[in-house]
Order: structure tokens, then C-alpha cells, then sequence
């Protein structure tokens, strides 16, 4: 039996594909990443949650920070790696997108809630830090813009916060327990555009390279499973030529 060698046979191959996806699948759509060169955190380090619920001034700053990333990047479209996942879901191919990205641009691209697990939570979306409501961020952001605070939250009373998780907080069980799932459930692991250094997110893919299951890492840059026994094929190089490209092509020979 042939052993899959390249991206294209890997997803010609797998029924039940998981990727894990990071800053760099959305770079080409403007976004910035964290991490790179040029990386948001380079010039701009991430609060807290302990410090945005303790400071008034961190808490300004950090509503400041969101509210104008939302308007900068809210609305921006779906990259042709982002689509491309999308034609997996059509091909029946997708078993879950797990993202560290809090864009949603997965969202917007079409790609279904059921198969969605977002584990750094959503810009989109505003949380009461105390009983955990929720709602549709834009219109916080925009008050925020133009009036300089948010009122707090109408059911408990609790501080606020853009539905984003920080440095300090735990991960949503509920996703955690999803990505699980899905891994336990996979037959191809495909990391695309991340550095995957951020923890306990980047213990997924390599959850179940562990238990055998093939992992392909897409990046531009080195990864922190670079050269990990575990990795079946890595391809270094611009994701939104890469991933498109292959998946067009396995699609050509699946139909």
C-alpha cells in the first residue's frame, strides 16, 4: 500500500481532517500576528486578566486595544486558506477546525459552528467576568470609542471584558473537551500558520501525532515541533499559496 508523501496524498487519502490553525493563516488578510517579526506583542504587550480586573487604567487600556482592533479588523474577508478549508468541509473531509485565532474569520468564511473550536475565545463577543454573559461585541467597542468606558454587566452587575482569553485565564472546558474529542477522532493533522509555542493550545496537534495519526505542519517561519519525530511532513512557505493550491488539487483527484 502506498504511504502518503505529499499534502495533496495526505488529504486525498483522510476522511476525518483536523487543523490547527494560527496568526498566520490570517496574516494575509491584514491581520497582524503575535509572535513574528513585525508580531502585536512586539510593540504592544498583553494585559493580564488578574491586571485588567484589578486596574482601572489596564482595564481602559485594554478595552482601548480591542475595540480598535475590531474596527481595523472586524470586517475584513476571509483569506483563500481560509476558504480552502472550507472546500475540505464541502468535501466531507473536515472534522474540526481547531484556531487559536480570535479574528473570526473562520466564522466568517462558512466553516460550521459543530466543526469550529475557537480556544482563545472571540473578539467578536463581549463577557461578563463575573457570571458569563455574553453578547455581540461591536456596538461595546463602539461606545467604548466614542464615550471612553463600558457600563458593567446588566445581569450581575461584574466587570465587563472583550470575550477574548488572556494571559491568566483559563480556556473555555467546553472547547477544551471539543478539541479533545476531535483528536481522538482524526485520521490528518494539519497545523497551518502557527509557531505553535502557546500552551495548552499546541499540545493538540501533537496529541494525536503521538498516537500515530499523520501531522503536517504549513508555516512560514520555525515551529516549536520542527524536527519532532512525531511530524510527518513539513513544508515551509507562504500558507496561502500552499494550502489552496494542495487542497485544490486533492479535490480534482477525490472527484
Amino acid at each position: 500500500m502506498h504511504t502518503p508523501s505529499t499534502l495533496v496524498e495526505h488529504l486525498v487519502a483522510a476522511e476525518r481532517i483536523v487543523v490547527f490553525t494560527g496568526a498566520g493563516i490570517s496574516t494575509g488578510a491584514g491581520i497582524p500576528d503575535y509572535r513574528g517579526p513585525r508580531g502585536i506583542w512586539k510593540s504592544r504587550p498583553e494585559i493580564p486578566l488578574d491586571q485588567f480586573l484589578e486596574d482601572p487604567e489596564k482595564r481602559r487600556e485594554y478595552w482601548q486595544q480591542k475595540s480598535e482592533d475590531f474596527m481595523r479588523w472586524g470586517s475584513v474577508d476571509p483569506t483563500p486558506a481560509h476558504l480552502a478549508l472550507v472546500r475540505l468541509q464541502d468535501l466531507g473531509k473536515l472534522r474540526a477546525v481547531i484556531s487559536q485565532n480570535i479574528d473570526g474569520l473562520h466564522r466568517r468564511s462558512g466553516i460550521r459552528e459543530d466543526l469550529l473550536v475557537e480556544l482563545h475565545g472571540r473578539m467578536d463577543q463581549v463577557v461578563c467576568a463575573g457570571c458569563g454573559f455574553r453578547d455581540a461585541a461591536a456596538s461595546y467597542y463602539r461606545t467604548y470609542l466614542e464615550a471612553g468606558k463600558i457600563g458593567d454587566c446588566v445581569e450581575c452587575g461584574h466587570v465587563l471584558k472583550p470575550g477574548v482569553i488572556q494571559f491568566g485565564e483559563n480556556l473555555i472546558q467546553e472547547d477544551l473537551w471539543r478539541a479533545q474529542a476531535a483528536m481522538e477522532d482524526v485520521d490528518l493533522v494539519i497545523a497551518v500558520g502557527s509557531t505553535l509555542a502557546v500552551q495548552p493550545a499546541a499540545t493538540f496537534p501533537i496529541m494525536a501525532a503521538r498516537m500515530g495519526v499523520p501531522y503536517v505542519i504549513v508555516n512560514q517561519g520555525e515551529t516549536a515541533h520542527d524536527g519532532m519525530p512525531h511530524v510527518t511532513l513539513r513544508l515551509e512557505g507562504d500558507v496561502q499559496e500552499i494550502l489552496p493550491t494542495a487542497v485544490a488539487d486533492a479535490a480534482a483527484m477525490f472527484g
